[in-house]
């Protein structure tokens, strides 16, 4: 949870296009990252379905809230872009 913290505070030291592409790449994550929360659940053990519903639903709010400050931000994602992201994260990988 502090790195959330962390992260949004060096969000605001970048400029305004380092911002926006950091939200971008949020998103992106937010959107792996519940992919593979989804895949973990319809494979749960039965004491483990309550834990994956809780993380889907954390993360399903964590991604409304990022798509809201994009839109807000004016931020406009297309394809190609999105595409663009995903190959420098692997490279940076």
């Amino acid at each position: 949870m502090y790195e959330y913290y962390i992260k949004e505070y060096k969000i605001k030291d970048k400029t305004e296009e380092e911002q926006k592409r950091e939200i971008v790449k949020s998103i992106i994550e937010t959107k792996n990252d519940l992919k593979t929360i989804r895949n973990n659940f319809e494979y749960a053990e039965e004491g483990l379905i309550d834990f994956h519903l809780y993380q889907i639903k954390a993360y399903q709010s964590k991604l409304d809230y990022l798509i809201k400050k994009a839109k807000n931000c004016g931020i406009i994602i297309d394809r190609m872009q999105d595409i663009e992201i995903r190959k420098e994260e692997i490279k940076a990988v």
